[in-house]
């Protein structure tokens, strides 16, 4: 059982956080097929990356907040034997607002007030972080109704991974901030309002009349609520130090990536928050870096422009279904020794990303690589592909030539 067998078989939840660019997404997707077909388990990707390339690789034209199912078919259609069922949702800001207010309201009158607040779908858009916060309620509402025996998220790229993790306390401490006392101070207390009539209205004059005061009534009733957020957020806390959930970080092996998988690491560590494994992905083969590859490279650079050349200059006309001109032995030979000039270039980045592998393996339970693969990935056979990789292939990657 490689790593990420146990983790797909032991965990409730998998948070999959990296930089942007990683194949992070992807990744995700893949590791919601190698669960369902290892396992006969209700499973559930999420993303609350707005992009929508979860959906295209799962082969769902679109899809929200609610949970759409995969369809056998599209298993079958893929030569895919599954024993589990897979579920895709993606996170609805809007959606998800208007939901947080319904739950906690203290009343009907409460609830309606906010919703028809003229501010309410501006403010909430632009909240700042509202999306890490929405995603750890969603999170939170998805593990509570234990209808999936595993939740796997796709974060957003790293640095707001960082954030996501550190939502649920921001959203509690913003009841308790000087801004929200600021915007509301002034319409509880007949003192305070009297002291600011005249700035109300200059700025009802500037920015509209009844600006500010829709402003404060939106904080007022948002005060209303406090008790429910508050307790909300700090379950959601609970919930990501749980020993059931756990971490996977997706990486390349290049230089900048493998720094943020190592910040990301460090960063889960001092949270108390489990890693579960670092996935490597799009590595080269390590047998690249060895001697015995370099006395190759060598042997091909001396004889490019002899009878090597020759030979492959003939295999070539062999095999051309007579279109177009088959090159001469001379062309060969050049396209031969380009070759043995660029492969110490990529030597050199394979070792490289065998210090880098080093250093990770260093921060991490467990490192699992992932071969570069041949185009884009976009449908389930694809993700299958690289769901076999991650599982077997977890001490090394292997390429697919």
């Amino acid at each position: 059982m490689t790593e990420l067998d146990g983790l797909l078989a032991s965990r409730e939840m998998l948070l999959v956080a990296g930089s942007g660019g990683v194949g992070k997404t992807t990744v995700a997707a893949a590791l919601g097929i190698a669960a369902v077909q290892r396992h006969s388990a209700r499973v559930l990707v999420v993303t609350v990356d707005p992009a929508r390339r979860l959906a295209s690789a799962l082969g769902l034209e679109e899809f929200g907040n609610e949970p759409v199912p995969i369809p056998g078919a599209a298993f079958e259609e893929a030569g895919l034997a599954v024993r589990g069922e897979l579920h895709a949702a993606m996170l609805d800001t809007k959606a998800g607002w208007d939901a947080l207010i319904e739950r906690h309201a203290p009343d009907a009158e409460v609830r309606e007030a906010v919703l028809d607040n003229p501010l309410y779908q501006n403010i909430t858009g632009r909240f700042v972080h509202s999306h890490d916060y929405l995603a750890m309620e969603q999170l939170h509402d998805l593990h509570a109704a234990g209808e999936y025996d595993l939740v796997i998220v796709d974060t957003p790229p790293s640095r707001n991974a960082i954030s996501i993790l550190d939502a649920p306390g921001r959203m509690a401490d913003f009841f308790g901030s000087r801004l929200l006392r600021w915007l509301t101070v002034p319409y509880r207390s007949r003192l305070f309002s009297v002291a600011s009539r005249p700035f109300q209205q200059v700025a009802d004059r500037i920015l509209g009349s009844r600006f500010l005061q829709d402003i404060a009534d939106f904080f007022i009733l948002f005060q209303t609520m406090e008790s429910g957020f508050v307790k909300r957020a700090r379950e959601v806390e609970a919930m990501l130090v749980d020993p059931r959930t756990a971490f996977v970080v997706v990486t390349t092996l290049e230089t900048a990536p493998s720094h943020e998988a190592e910040y990301l690491a460090a960063a889960l560590e001092r949270r108390g928050m489990p890693l579960g494994a670092v996935i490597a992905n799009r590595v080269l083969p390590p047998e690249i870096a060895s001697p015995e590859a370099a006395d190759s490279a060598a042997r091909l650079a001396s004889e490019a422009h002899g009878e090597l050349a020759e030979r492959v200059a003939d295999r070539l006309a062999e095999t051309v279904d007579g279109a177009g001109d088959v090159p001469g032995s001379e062309l060969v030979g050049n396209v031969l020794a380009d070759l043995s000039r660029r492969f110490d270039d990529i030597a050199v980045v394979a070792a490289r990303e065998g210090d880098r592998r080093s250093d990770l393996e260093a921060v991490s339970p467990g490192v699992v690589t992932v071969p570069w693969m041949r185009g884009d990935i976009h449908d389930l056979a694809g993700l299958a592909e690289l769901a076999s990789h991650l599982r077997d292939h977890p001490d090394g990657a292997e390429s697919r030539r």
